[in-house]
């Protein structure tokens, strides 16, 4: 199910979005100082070590760095659980703030699946009844007031067409914790614990889609703030610990 990197096209699979989601505007601002932490952040690019394993299972851990205080001057803890059964993935992230003061993060989840046939032959169905407009993304990937439509009806919303021709649709603070993507070659469920977000992308044209589970967003248009205040940031208190967590369940 997963997308295969191809450079051509996206040469992703699944990273990891850590300790923001979406774009920055010029970089963040802690306690008066800028610091250059651009798109997603930078848990993608970092080496994780294996804290633990077995046959089904797999936790990985990444801690503050040289490099990544560097971005993001907080010390924390990011540790993210794979586990497989017959047929389903689970996917488990807690994040703890290993400092003496508050910590505002973001975390998200961007798997990338291949279609399940023609896009015009495949569909999302959400749990619940969303809206059927989401922001305009502005240039540079930020939020802006503005809103569109889509061709959301209730719960489902059709693929294919220019559907992703205006950049990623994000249904911010989503009534749904589950949807399921349909096509001819089977369906895939997603269940999430911790995500107020779902973030839907590809290329147009594209045969994959990111089906993305979000804890924040970009920056809005114009935002200058500390990272604290930024809309959408968790803010952890010293020594806590927040767990989020992702299950897909396929069925051919």
């Amino acid at each position: 199910m997963l997308w295969k990197a191809d450079a051509a096209v996206w040469d992703r699979i699944a990273p990891l979005l850590f300790p923001v989601c979406g774009w920055t505007c010029d970089g963040i601002r802690v306690a008066g100082t800028s610091y250059p932490l651009g798109l997603h952040g930078f848990a993608s690019s970092e080496r994780f070590v294996v804290g633990a394993r077995d046959a089904d299972h797999v936790t990985l851990r990444v801690c503050d760095n040289p490099t990544s205080r560097a971005l993001y001057p907080f010390p924390f803890l990011l540790e993210v659980s794979y586990r497989l059964s017959a047929d389903a993935l689970e996917v488990a992230a807690v994040i703890t703030n290993r400092g003496d003061g508050v910590m505002p993060y973001a975390f998200g989840l961007h798997p990338g699946f291949r279609l399940l046939g023609e896009a015009e032959s495949c569909r999302l169905v959400f749990d619940k009844a969303e809206r059927a407009e989401v922001p305009v993304i502005a240039p540079g990937g930020l939020f802006s007031q503005e809103q569109r439509l889509v061709p959301l009806e209730g719960r489902l919303l059709q693929l294919g067409g220019d559907l992703f021709a205006r950049e990623a649709l994000c249904f911010l603070d989503a009534r749904s914790a589950g949807l399921v993507f349909e096509g001819p070659e089977g369906q895939l469920r997603i269940e999430t614990q911790g995500f107020p977000h779902w973030v839907l992308w590809s290329r147009p044209g594209a045969p994959f889609l990111c089906l993305e589970s979000w804890t924040g967003f970009g920056d809005p248009v114009g935002f200058s703030g500390e990272l604290v205040a930024k809309p959408g940031m968790i803010l952890l208190a010293p020594g806590a610990s927040r767990r989020h967590l992702a299950r897909y369940v396929f069925t051919g």
